[in-house]
């Protein structure tokens, strides 16, 4: 499913226009991107939980030239399931 479809089934479900429907999306999926760069976790119950983990610093290497390179430590985004949405995909 890509975001067109997500939009379309939630003006389905939701029995609004496909416009509503994307912008309730967009309005969504900002919030949650403002709260994690805040370093805030986000837990929609029952769904699952988006958080911020970090990850260190290492030493990777170009797979080309096979030179050592340094890869800075950086912030990334994490998702972890809830048991509801679990246990509706088994």
């Amino acid at each position: 499913m890509n975001k067109a479809e997500l939009i379309e089934a939630i003006a389905a479900h939701a029995d609004i226009s496909k416009a509503a429907a994307g912008r309730a999306l967009e309005a969504t999926i900002s919030s949650i991107q403002v709260s994690l760069k805040k370093g805030d976790a986000v837990t929609l119950v029952g769904f699952g939980t988006f958080s911020v983990g970090k990850r260190a610093a290492r030493t990777g290497r170009n797979p080309r030239t096979g030179t050592a390179l340094k890869i800075k430590a950086s912030k990334v985004p994490k998702f972890r399931a809830g048991k509801a949405l679990r246990d509706a995909i088994r």
